[in-house]
């Protein structure tokens, strides 16, 4: 858990995904055409990978616990959370805040 806490603090944004997750390819692209540059964690290419999905499953209470979105080192969640919000047009203001986009 304290890893996957001081991963997410590294970064305006960070993201833990799995390579062959097909809604964590979605949320890399959509962070990447908002023009945020966002950390990735790839899970399966990590050694700690696997403790760190666990630690992710307990935050977030779900299991697949992928593609999980930190913004200014707070958990936002999965993508459901992350276009609820953008939907919602609290995204952006998130992403200003953190330093993540300059618009």
């Amino acid at each position: 858990m304290e890893r996957v806490l001081h991963l997410a603090s590294q970064r305006a944004v960070v993201i833990f995904t799995v390579s062959t997750c097909s809604m964590c390819h979605a949320i890399k692209t959509f962070f990447s055409d908002m023009g945020v540059n966002p950390t990735i964690h790839e899970l399966d290419q990590d050694p700690r990978g696997r403790d760190m999905e666990r630690a992710l499953v307990r935050l977030l209470g779900r299991n697949p616990a992928v593609p999980a979105v930190f913004i200014g080192g707070q958990l936002i969640g999965r993508t459901d959370r992350v276009m609820s919000l953008h939907l919602s047009g609290k995204l952006v203001p998130l992403l200003r805040e953190a330093g993540a986009i300059w618009l």
